[in-house]
C-alpha cells in the first residue's frame, strides 16, 4: 500500500484496535481462478503469532476457500472511516486559490498465509466467539447456545473455518495531516457540518491525528 510518511500508522495496538473496531474486511485471494474478493467478518486473536492471527468462517459454497491453496499469501483489508473533502474547506483557497480536492480514509491492511479448518469443534469456537465479541454492546447478548442444538450442528456443517497468520501489517490514516492547522480546522468543522456517521467520525479522526512533526 502506497503509504506518505505523513499518513503511516504503524503502531500495532492501534492497527489491533482498528481491526475490533472495524471486523467486516475484505478477503482477497489469487487462485486458480485469479484474484476473489469477499466481505468477511474476522475474529482478531493478536496473541497467536507476533503480528496477530485473524479466524473467519466461509459459506462451504463459496469456492475462494477452495480456489486458493493453503499456506497461499492472501490479503484482507479493513476500511474505516472516509470522506469526501472539498477544497472550499480549505483555508488556502482563499489565501492561494492553489487547492483541489482529495478523499480522507482510515484503512488496514494485513497479510499472512491462509489455513483452511473443516474441524467442527474449530469452526463452532470461532462462531461462538465472534458472536460473542459482536454480542457485547448489547443488553442482553445472543450466545449460540441459544439456538437448539440440532440446528446450530446444521449451520456449522455448511460453513469452513479459515485462519490467517498475520506476516505483514499496514496501517494508513489520510486525514489531512499534510494540511495547515488553518486548513484542518477547516476541514473538521465541514465535515461536522455534514449528515451521516462518517463524516462526523472522519471529522473526530482530522482533530485527534493532528499533522506529524
Amino acid at each position: 500500500m502506497y503509504r506518505p510518511p505523513h499518513f503511516r500508522e504503524d503502531r500495532l495496538d492501534v492497527q489491533h484496535r482498528f481491526i475490533r473496531a472495524h471486523p467486516l474486511g475484505m478477503l482477497v485471494t489469487a487462485g486458480r481462478s485469479g484474484l476473489l474478493a469477499n466481505p468477511v467478518p474476522f475474529l482478531l486473536d493478536a496473541a497467536a503469532s507476533p503480528y496477530g492471527m485473524l479466524k473467519a468462517h466461509l459459506a462451504r459454497a463459496n469456492p475462494q476457500w477452495q480456489d486458493v491453496e493453503s499456506g497461499a499469501e492472501v490479503l484482507a483489508i479493513f476500511q474505516g472511516a472516509e470522506a469526501y473533502v472539498t477544497p472550499s474547506w480549505y483555508e488556502a483557497k482563499r489565501e492561494t486559490g492553489k487547492v483541489v480536492p482529495t478523499w480522507n480514509y482510515a484503512v488496514v491492511q494485513a497479510y499472512g498465509r491462509l489455513t483452511v479448518f473443516d474441524d467442527p469443534g474449530w469452526i463452532r469456537d470461532q462462531v461462538a466467539a465472534l458472536t460473542a465479541q459482536q454480542e457485547a454492546p448489547f443488553p442482553a447478548p445472543w450466545a449460540v447456545g441459544d439456538a437448539p442444538e440440532d440446528f446450530i450442528s446444521a449451520q456449522i456443517r455448511g460453513i469452513v473455518g479459515i485462519a490467517i497468520e498475520i506476516t505483514r501489517i499496514e496501517g494508513k490514516w489520510k486525514v489531512s495531516q499534510n494540511r495547515s492547522e488553518a486548513d484542518r480546522q477547516g476541514v473538521a468543522e465541514g465535515l461536522r457540518g455534514q449528515a451521516g456517521a462518517a463524516a462526523q467520525a472522519m471529522a473526530e479522526l482530522v482533530d485527534a491525528k493532528g499533522p506529524k512533526p
